[in-house]
């Protein structure tokens, strides 16, 4: 098994505000889709809230909702009380951490790979992206300068590989 994590950061890590995302970045959406589909994605407790009801769960993954909550249930979300059971629970190739904020710095740890859509704005936030730290290579889609979505935001993919394998992947 695999553990990676997936977001989105704006300059200064913000990768959220008031329990959601401050832009609007389709091409992201897309590349999201794309890699989790078909594998197990992981979550706080609030990013599941945060999600559009028409897309809980969110389709073609298994979602695993993390909540210390002993009462909480939702129809389509299978309940982890720790991150620790949550990826003891992947059998998949990759797991997907999809946030948020808490969860990425638990998972940061035990993770081989980090997807990161890097959005060249200054938005107003309340949370932000772990600091990753050293023993990462980093490659990047384009390799310079950004791509620019339909709704006018430049954007660009960046891939983080650990350059030494992940803490319990040894």
């Amino acid at each position: 098994m695999s553990v990676a994590l997936i977001w989105a950061e704006a300059r200064g890590g913000v990768i959220g505000q008031g329990g959601g995302i401050p832009w609007h970045l389709p091409e992201d959406l897309a590349h999201f889709r794309e890699l989790t589909c078909g594998s197990t994605v992981v979550m706080g407790r609030k990013t599941w809230d945060s999600l559009p009801e028409r897309f809980r769960p969110l389709p073609g993954r298994r979602n695993i909702v993390v909540t210390r909550d002993a009462e909480w249930t939702a129809e389509g979300a299978q309940v982890a009380h720790s991150l620790e059971a949550a990826l003891g629970t992947g059998a998949d190739e990759t797991v997907w951490v999809i946030g948020g904020g808490d969860i990425y710095r638990q998972a940061l740890g035990t993770a081989d790979r980090i997807e990161i859509t890097e959005v060249d704005l200054d938005p107003v936030g309340d949370t932000r992206a772990p600091e990753v730290g050293e023993g990462w290579a980093r490659s990047q889609d384009p390799v310079d300068g950004f791509h620019e979505s339909k709704s006018g935001i430049q954007y660009r993919f960046v891939t983080l590989t650990r350059d030494e394998p992940a803490a319990g992947q040894r």
